[in-house]
């Protein structure tokens, strides 16, 4: 086990170098960017030097395939590796690296005992899962389970214009992979949350999502002089975007500490001149719960303050996308399958919510998923100063290993594998 360890974080401190933030500890490594191109190529490397085919899907998502038994279905086990902007490492490379050396261990185990192997092993390194350049986020598993169209996907622009097509065909990385039968899938993650240190516990077995509704508003005024115009007579679309970002923040203190968090990462304003009263804002806007219950509360207090902007400052406001689930379970089959590997292992483990969103919240709609934790120092996250320790990472990899061996044995093996992928695109 020392040399998987050893191997581990000599290939896990190459990998952080992609995309590294100069004086920091954090990484810039947006979907399809120069610094994710760069690691997508060495990572083919890292993959095809342990006996691994590496292919790309027509969405960018990358896969390593290792047949054991010719045929049979795929294992697939992964993350993401593209970043926020000024981000942690930690952040979903984690699970890709895990995951690779975990299927490298296993890999050599199966070929001394090809009997017991069940089911083929796959690597996937998800594309676009943080959607900072281009939204939505967790693109790539959502046209893999069929949940977004590859066209819309593909034609989706980033601030600058350029299209999710012409920024992977950019960096070579559109393929072919047509479908892949997927047997069952596996996730590691930091926990972005500071519960788990707090309580004390290594492995986390996560066993739902929280709810969550999510908005993308936009607030129509009228352009003016920001000088002259009379106060009365400006319809300031900024002001009331203002008013809706404040309204956010103080929907958590009408509810029991803990249960909303609220949200309003982006921005846009136009024309966003020093001189002119804005006469057009998008607003993304998230409320989320361990309560469906209190997302719908929210979402109503949330309404009545957008009817209050229309009246009040003389904007309109429209809601031009949104996207809501309700408290979302995994599989406790699979639950319950950590819960046994961590105990073997001798790990510190409890069940827990995942508040952020992960590609295996799409997985686990289509093939029995299994979703580990593990700490986050002080719940940093989204930060150039997220960091979990080594012997964390080492032990996620320990229990990653021991669930992966479950499912290519045949642990929570469905009838009939799911055959998930997207066809080739123009």
């Amino acid at each position: 086990m020392n040399e998987i360890n050893e191997s581990f974080l000599t290939d896990w401190a190459v990998s952080s170098k992609f995309g590294a933030v100069k004086g920091t500890n954090g990484v810039e490594r947006q979907a399809a960017s120069a610094a994710d191109g760069e690691q997508r190529k060495w990572f083919e490397g890292l993959l095809e030097g342990h006996g691994f085919t590496v292919k790309r899907d027509a969405i960018g998502n990358q896969f390593g395939l290792l047949e054991l038994v010719p045929g049979a279905p795929f294992v697939l086990v992964g993350s993401h590796m593209d970043s926020q902007p000024t981000a942690g490492r930690f952040d979903g490379a984690y699970g890709v690296m895990s995951g690779a050396h975990a299927c490298f261990a296993l890999a050599e185990e199966f070929r001394n005992h090809p009997e017991r192997a069940r089911f083929n092993l796959a690597v996937v390194n998800w594309f676009n899962e943080e959607g900072s350049r281009f939204k939505p986020s967790m693109m790539g598993s959502s046209v893999f389970t069929g949940k977004l169209p590859l066209d819309v996907a593909l034609d989706t622009v980033d601030g600058q214009g350029v299209s999710v097509r012409e920024a992977l065909d950019l960096i070579d990385e559109r393929g072919d992979l047509d479908r892949i039968e997927v047997a069952s899938y596996a996730e590691i993650h930091v926990q972005q949350g500071r519960s788990m240190e707090e309580d004390g516990v290594t492995i986390g077995l996560v066993n739902a999502t929280w709810a969550a509704h999510k908005f993308e508003f936009k607030i129509t005024g009228e352009q003016a002089h920001s000088g002259a115009t009379a106060m009365p007579d400006r319809r300031d679309a900024l002001l009331g975007a203002a008013r809706l970002v404040v309204a956010a923040r103080e929907l958590v203190d009408e509810f029991e500490p803990g249960m909303l968090h609220t949200a309003c990462g982006e921005l846009n304003v136009y024309p966003n001149s020093p001189v002119v009263v804005a006469s057009e804002v998008t607003l993304l806007l998230d409320l989320r719960s361990p309560s469906g219950d209190v997302i719908r509360d929210a979402y109503e207090k949330l309404m009545a303050t957008v009817e209050k902007v229309r009246q009040n400052d003389g904007v309109d406001v429209e809601i031009i996308a949104e996207h809501s689930w309700d408290q979302n379970p995994y599989p406790e089959a699979g639950v319950e399958l950590a819960r046994e590997v961590a105990a073997e292992l001798s790990l510190t483990h409890d069940r827990v919510l995942t508040v952020a969103g992960h590609d295996s919240t799409n997985m686990k709609d289509e093939v029995p998923t299994v979703m580990l934790f593990v700490p986050s120092v002080n719940g940093v996250s989204h930060n150039l100063d997220e960091f979990t320790h080594d012997d964390d990472l080492l032990a996620g990899l320990q229990a990653l290993t021991g669930v992966v061996r479950k499912l290519a044995e045949g642990a929570l093996a469905p009838e009939n594998p799911a055959v998930l992928g997207t066809r080739v695109s123009s």
